[in-house]
């Protein structure tokens, strides 16, 4: 199964060379994101959002391991969010879109409590 993986540059939780690492680990083919930014902004980085910039580059599961110090020298930056990237890589894999299923099950006496997002959200 393809892999997308994305570390951000500036991640005190997840330091962005250890996810990198999935490279060694993985026999599959790997697209690797590096956002700028740390845990929270690098991921929460949608289409739009100014200053935001990410590199890109997908390793073939017989391609020789880049250590993360040269992908990173190699590997153009671009402008944005990488999530339109990711749209277009999930765009690939994917089948055409359908509706999601109904909720509850009346045939199995699961009755549709309330619609999403449900009640639990809710504060009183």
């Amino acid at each position: 199964v393809p892999v997308f993986s994305v570390g951000t540059a500036k991640d005190h939780v997840a330091p962005w060379k250890s996810v990198y690492k999935m490279h060694l680990y993985l026999d599959t083919d790997l697209t690797f994101a590096l956002a700028s930014g740390g845990h929270n902004t690098g991921i929460v980085s949608e289409p739009g959002h100014k200053n935001r910039s990410y590199q890109i580059a997908t390793a073939r599961h017989d391609d020789h391991y880049v250590d993360p110090e040269s992908w990173a020298a190699r590997t153009p930056k671009k402008d944005g969010s990488w999530w339109l990237d990711w749209v277009s890589w999930l765009d690939g894999r994917s089948g055409a879109p359908k509706a999601p299923p109904s909720i509850g099950n009346e045939n199995a006496g699961l009755a549709t409590l309330t619609d999403a997002p449900g009640t639990c959200v809710v504060q009183k």
